[in-house]
């Protein structure tokens, strides 16, 4: 990769491969393609037919491929002529409820004709564009920025044709088109593998977990965890959280916030007792503040790793038999204090627990690394496009 930094003058992008040089230029994405919204079909066309581009699959795939769309809709004379969707077209997210998420972008690569639904805009190849390079290029911050201010909206933000045609966008030969797209592909690739390294890894400590706790409930003595931990809440509301501060804060989230005060100094469980994370279980060990519906579980008479793994085993189970007997979506106390769990002996208990911790750890480099290879991706953006 050769850079540019220092020349002041020439459109040219910070970070560039060496084989290239000039300008790049700009062009209106009404130069390459023309737009037209989506269809809006009957409800009860729906569920056989051919494929229906919706603006999930915008958003929830590397490419747009046929096999990979949701949903079919049947079609009628005239649609595949009107709102068919060919290779290279390019799709935007027509509408949206932040402004940071409108006119997002994706590609079909498919030679089986599709359509698209009416939250959707076609951008029909008109001009000659490598399609994987205009995927990534407006994905790139400055292609966002500018689609962004074409926005508008008060409860939902939308971007028509007529905004997209005058985006405007700088864009280098189809040569280095091709040449940034084939990069850009093989880090998507390798993001892609470490996925499934993840998942893989996932499935399998869970597949242990279950295994362990399994074993720990032969011939061995049950306890309620209320007889061996303290279980208290924290006191704030959620919104207490504060960028920048300096305590974690725990809330329903899977992940902690940030605050300025404290209320434990402890070596805990922390269980989200509702939302879409209920029965979701962190460890932390120093000073922390907690949410009113966070569960505080600490002073353990017994191994405090074991206990965790063996809450990530049955403590779901409690949750699904209380929700279908009396359709509670929370944790109340009694689900905790009362729940039964397996006691083997502290030899089984430690062996158990540091077996959990090394997969644990296992686990958090494999995320570590997905991590650097996605802040990769995000450098390149912004320096390898201008």
């Amino acid at each position: 990769m050769a850079t540019n930094k220092n020349d002041k003058t020439l459109n040219v992008p910070h970070l560039r491969f060496p084989e290239f040089s000039g300008e790049w230029y700009s062009y209106p994405l009404t130069d390459f393609m023309s737009f037209k919204n989506g269809m809006n079909p009957d409800a009860k066309r729906f569920g056989r037919g051919i494929k229906f581009i919706s603006v999930m699959d915008i958003l929830n795939n590397q490419f747009i491929c046929y096999d990979n769309i949701r949903a079919s809709v049947e079609v009628i004379e005239g649609d595949i002529e009107t709102y068919g969707v060919n290779y290279g077209d390019i799709l935007f997210q027509r509408s949206s409820e932040t402004l940071e998420d409108v006119g997002q972008a994706n590609v079909y690569l498919d030679r089986k004709p599709a359509v698209f639904g009416g939250f959707v805009i076609r951008g029909k190849s008109k001009g000659n564009y490598h399609p994987v390079f205009f995927r990534y290029l407006l994905a790139s911050p400055t292609a966002r920025k500018r689609i962004i201010v074409k926005g508008a909206g008060a409860q939902h933000f939308n971007i028509g044709q007529d905004g997209l045609s005058r985006v405007c966008l700088n864009i280098p030969s189809i040569q280095e088109q091709e040449k940034i797209a084939k990069l850009f592909e093989c880090v998507d690739t390798r993001i892609a593998t470490q996925n499934k390294i993840i998942e893989k890894y996932e499935s399998l400590i869970k597949g242990i977990a279950q295994h362990c706790i399994k074993e720990s409930t032969s011939g061995n003595t049950y306890v309620k965890l209320g007889d061996i931990c303290q279980i208290t809440t924290g006191k704030l509301d959620a919104n207490e959280q504060v960028d920048n501060g300096i305590y974690p804060f725990f809330t329903c989230a899977e992940q902690p916030f940030k605050i300025d005060s404290f209320a434990f100094d402890t070596e805990a469980l922390l269980i989200s007792g509702n939302g879409a994370n209920l029965g979701y279980i962190n460890y932390y060990k120093g000073k922390f503040n907690a949410y009113q519906r966070t569960y505080v579980l600490d002073l353990f008479s017994e191994n405090i790793q074991y206990i965790k793994w063996a809450l990530k085993v049955l403590l779901p189970k409690r949750i699904a038999i209380e929700k279908s007997s009396s359709n509670t979506p929370y944790i109340v106390l009694s689900t905790l204090s009362d729940l039964r769990l397996p006691i083997p002996n502290k030899s089984n208990q430690c062996h158990i627990a540091k077996l959990m911790q090394s997969l644990e750890r296992k686990l958090s480099s494999q995320i570590a690394l997905n991590g650097s290879y996605n802040k990769l991706k995000q450098y390149l953006l912004r320096q390898m496009f201008i």
